[in-house]
């Protein structure tokens, strides 16, 4: 018998199914425009190298987002017509689908719940000039607020969260121009202080393949929404690959323009890049992110949730996102969610090897979902055993990248080894 997070599961008819411009494209770039992915995008990199090694740097991330992490994801899902859960059971088992892809996703979401919270919290006291920081009592305030509410939508009113995102999008992209354009006159002027092209190529590399781990494998889900391959494709080409160079880019060409032009601002942060600008000015792009990250807090809370009731359905889907919405909320005042290269790494060790071994599976099932293979699958299991432990250190980078490829080969190592089970053939008849 299967789970019942399989066998309810129905595949997305392709009646219900749009063009990649419409879905794919403009949710991935959102992705990307969340300052997250930007604010210490200069850090360790415009300082140790050119800023054209530093774009080159974005491009091959943008490439190896698309190859390695969404494009096969993406085809599962639009073959499949089913979501990542389930398209999971393949690479993990049916059982050992329970905890990977299932329920590691939700705790990640947490994570960057925890994360944008901390961002929107120190925002919005930026934006009404408080210096307060975490521990605080404005900011344990503030955070407490947003994060229960922002947790409560993401359960409740996830519909017109996404009816507005589009327009939410549009605020971050609109300051990003703007600061680019009150920056760019500095670009020109910029040195690098050290001499590590090399390891600033490599940090880049690493911070954004981190950042974009778990979204890469959710790739399922947004090829579940896909016609064809070409929308697969021209999706994450420019959701992804095209969205990284262009709001990646544009902020570290800022932090360089901004720290040439006024030696006063010290740090490499694209925070300090708007508080530079001073005055309302400075207060209103605060206020304005601070708005702009509604839309991620509330799909993370939606995603965490929606692993949660799936994975452990006896309990209520409120109950288990507001708790893990506290949670959140107490690694925002605490102050642990503010270390982005902390979480980038974790993230990025963590569904590397998730990924790899999916891709492995794919090959090995002549580019088709194999269907769900019955109770652990351990070749999945000792592919992200392997892959984490790569991926979690950090000697050598970029340690997402490697955690992905150890996945990838030892996946296939095992699976050669005869350490796959059985699919489940009337679950596999059905799919096919």
């Amino acid at each position: 018998m299967l789970p019942a997070y399989i066998e309810k599961t129905a595949a997305n008819p392709k009646s219900n199914r749009a063009p990649w411009f419409v879905n794919t494209a403009p949710s991935y770039a959102g992705v990307f425009l969340w300052i997250v992915f930007y604010q210490t995008l200069a850090q360790n990199t415009i300082d140790r190298a050119s800023l054209g090694v530093c774009l080159a740097a974005l491009a091959v991330a943008g490439v190896l987002s698309y190859a390695l992490f969404y494009y096969v994801p993406g085809m599962l899902g639009m073959k499949t017509g089913l979501p990542l859960y389930v398209v999971g059971s393949s690479t993990f088992g049916t059982a050992g689908g329970y905890l990977m892809p299932g329920l590691l996703m939700g705790l990640l979401q947490l994570g960057w719940f925890a994360v944008g919270t901390a961002t929107a919290t120190q925002f919005i006291l930026n934006a009404a000039g408080s210096t307060a920081g975490p521990g605080s009592m404005p900011y344990i305030a503030i955070a407490i607020t947003w994060g229960l509410v922002m947790a409560y939508i993401g359960v409740k009113g996830i519909q017109y969260v996404a009816r507005a995102s589009m327009f939410l999008n549009a605020i971050p992209l609109l300051m990003i121009l703007v600061v680019f354009a009150q920056t760019q006159g500095g670009i020109s002027l910029h040195k690098p202080t050290g001499d590590d092209s090399l390891g600033a190529f490599l940090t880049i590399v690493q911070t954004v393949i981190g950042f974009f781990a778990t979204a890469g494998a959710a790739g399922v889900d947004f090829g579940m929404n896909s016609r064809d391959a070409n929308d697969v494709k021209m999706g994450g080409l420019t959701g992804i690959t095209l969205a990284i160079l262009i709001a990646g880019g544009l902020p570290l060409l800022s932090v360089a323009g901004a720290r040439a032009l006024n030696p006063a601002i010290t740090g490499f942060t694209y925070e300090g890049v708007i508080s530079a600008q001073g005055g309302a000015l400075a207060a209103g792009m605060f206020g304005l992110f601070a708005i702009a990250s509604i839309t991620p807090a509330c799909f993370c809370a939606f995603i965490a949730g929606n692993s949660f009731s799936t994975m452990i359905p006896g309990v209520p889907r409120m109950s288990s996102t507001m708790v893990g919405a506290v949670v959140a909320i107490a690694l925002a005042v605490t102050g642990v969610a503010n270390n982005l290269v902390a979480v980038f790494g974790l993230v990025g060790a963590s569904f590397g090897p998730i990924c790899g071994a999916m891709v492995a599976d794919y090959f090995l099932s002549g580019c088709e979902w194999s269907g769900p293979r019955q109770g652990i699958n351990w070749a999945g299991y000792g592919a992200w055993a392997v892959g984490f432990a790569v991926g979690i250190q950090s000697t050598y980078q970029p340690a997402a990248v490697l955690s992905f490829v150890a996945g990838l080969v030892v996946y296939t190592v095992l699976a050669k080894a005869g350490l796959q089970p059985k699919v489940v053939e009337k679950a596999n008849a059905a799919a096919r």
